[in-house]
């Protein structure tokens, strides 16, 4: 399953890359991020990996982030792992002008290795894209407060 998802944001090119780069901030606008934890490698680069914790409701979910490519003010993606699931989620900053930036996220759906997503990415696909945007959204009202 693969789909895209994008936004403007009204900050320059140069912020939008600041503010999102800073794992500090994954709390504003990716609801029940609860901690980043390094795990291998050099940070922001091609291969590290990271463990991202999340809580919904009264489950935890841990993800593996592995880096595949930095391309710093133009693209970040990653692999993230999940017991249930993996995929790729490559995030690509244009510079409308100056002073407007447009965020596409890419996302590719790599293995479903539990019932329940394979399930649901058939019947409900757009749930998944819904969650992004969500947070591509979110990221937007961020971005534009600061």
């Amino acid at each position: 399953m693969k789909y895209s998802c994008q936004v403007e944001i009204n900050q320059p090119i140069a912020k939008v890359v600041e503010l999102f780069k800073d794992p500090n901030n994954l709390k504003e606008w990716q609801d029940g991020f609860l901690r980043l934890e390094h795990v291998t490698g050099t940070p922001e680069t091609n291969g590290a990996k990271s463990k991202l914790f999340y809580k919904f409701g009264k489950n935890e979910m841990e993800l593996l982030e592995t880096i595949q490519k930095v391309d710093w003010p133009n693209e970040f993606t990653a692999l993230y792992e999940h017991k249930h699931m993996s995929n790729t989620l490559s995030n690509k900053f244009t510079a409308l002008g100056e002073h407007t930036t447009l965020l596409v996220q890419e996302v590719d759906y790599l293995e479903f290795k539990a019932l329940i997503p394979r399930i649901l990415s058939i019947l409900f696909p757009g749930m998944f894209r819904r969650q992004v945007q969500k947070w591509l959204d979110q990221f937007k009202a961020f971005a534009e407060k600061q």
